[in-house]
């Protein structure tokens, strides 16, 4: 489930025409270290997990559409800062990898 998710935020990734071929890879990159972050977690976080993977997809839906609401490109960016609140203080390095994503998106105006 979660692998699916981040394969449709690489997707979404590469469909957007309005950021630069670094901005891209920058994504691609902290993509794959959330990956590796991802397989590390116990199963019983796998619900979290799903969460963050989910409203993480939404933020990169909301950039991708060809006319883009920055209301829902908001709100999804919200529920990501939300859902990662509880992995905190017991996966410090997941947490710091989607800050990063959030750091990135917000940088390249999305």
């Amino acid at each position: 489930m979660i692998k699916d998710t981040l394969s449709k935020i690489e997707s979404a990734i590469a469909k957007v025409r309005t950021i630069d071929n670094k901005d891209a890879a920058e994504l691609v990159t902290l993509l794959t270290a959330l990956k590796a972050e991802l397989q590390a977690l116990p199963q019983s976080c796998m619900d979290d997990a799903r969460s963050i993977a989910h409203f993480t997809e939404a933020a990169a839906h909301e950039v991708s559409r060809a006319n883009k609401s920055v209301q829902l490109k908001n709100l999804s960016i919200a529920g990501i800062s939300y859902a990662v609140k509880g992995f905190e203080a017991s996966h410090p390095k997941l947490v710091d990898v989607v800050n990063e994503i959030c750091m990135a998106l917000s940088r390249m105006g999305i």
